[in-house]
């Protein structure tokens, strides 16, 4: 079929919107990459834009022969893989049952799961129920809080309700029970949301720093993010710089640069992995009801 005049502008003005989009992602993390393997003084002297000036790995070599560095990056690494399996069985378990229409109550209890994602008891509430419940300063604070999220539900509900009703109808007539029809029927069909779904919650506890924060001050329980975050308020904070023993501020600039490429990189790699399943996930889970 052969496109029209108008049809080709238009794919033409998209694909500029794109790669604006694309420069706007782009040249800040390349902006970033430069300053961690430029020397200090051309920082200082603003040298630095997408470039690197006087090629220094100082910053990296201090990194990674910093224990703190790699334990927190491997300690993040843990809790985001713990944290993922744990949200995608929450998830999983509390949606499935909702899309039986002879459950008992099925409305009341969509309600007030959608309720809980709009209206919250706040900060202070979650940080007495932990304290009461004496699970702040310890490792399960950072999982088990946060392990399932509301919207992400509805997105796997939406999508097992896209499942044709009489696959679970045949398999029943089987005798398969409503476990079996799940492993058996669901699950193996809904392979595009569940990466989708895992690569929301893998991207939310990596990136997340606000509940270890706030829950956490055993040093050995530190996220990267919440380390970065000391490190970024290092150079106005010098009380946090000398007791977690950052560098003098000649190399502070340069190590916050690198800090943030080495607690960015790994997620990044997840990305291609789920990329195929992402739109898919993401579109048949929002529309299908």
């Amino acid at each position: 079929m052969i496109k029209s005049k108008k049809s080709k502008v238009g794919d033409l003005v998209v694909a500029f919107f794109c790669f604006l989009l694309i420069l706007v992602c782009l040249l800040p993390m390349l902006n970033v990459l430069s300053r961690s393997l430029s020397a200090s003084e051309a920082l200082i002297k603003n040298k630095v834009w997408l470039w690197p000036v006087g090629l220094n790995l100082d910053a990296y070599k201090l990194v990674l022969n910093d224990t703190k560095y790699t334990w927190s990056l491997v300690w993040t690494a843990i809790l985001t893989v713990i944290g993922t399996c744990l949200s995608l069985f929450m998830t999983t378990i509390c949606a499935y049952p909702l899309t039986y229409d002879k459950l008992k109550g099925r409305r009341i209890i969509n309600t007030i799961i959608i309720f809980t994602m709009y209206f919250s008891a706040g900060t202070i509430p979650m940080y007495l129920l932990l304290k009461e419940l004496d699970f702040l300063n310890r490792p399960v604070v950072l999982v088990v809080p946060y392990c399932l999220s509301v919207f992400n539900m509805i997105i796997m509900r939406s999508f097992f309700y896209g499942i044709p009703e009489s696959l679970r109808e045949s398999a029943e007539l089987d005798g398969a029970g409503p476990v079996r029809v799940l492993v058996s029927i669901y699950l193996p069909m809904s392979t595009p949301v569940i990466a989708t779904l895992a690569l929301f919650y893998a991207v939310g506890r990596w990136n997340g720093f606000s509940d270890s924060l706030m829950f956490m001050k055993k040093r050995e329980y530190y996220v990267i993010q919440h380390l970065l975050y000391l490190i970024i308020n290092s150079m106005s904070n010098i009380e946090v710089t000398t007791q977690e023993g950052f560098s003098p501020p000649g190399l502070s600039e340069t190590l916050k640069s690198a800090t943030v490429m080495f607690a960015t990189v790994p997620i990044l790699f997840v990305y291609p992995w789920l990329q195929r399943y992402f739109i898919t996930g993401a579109t048949l889970g929002a529309i299908k009801e």
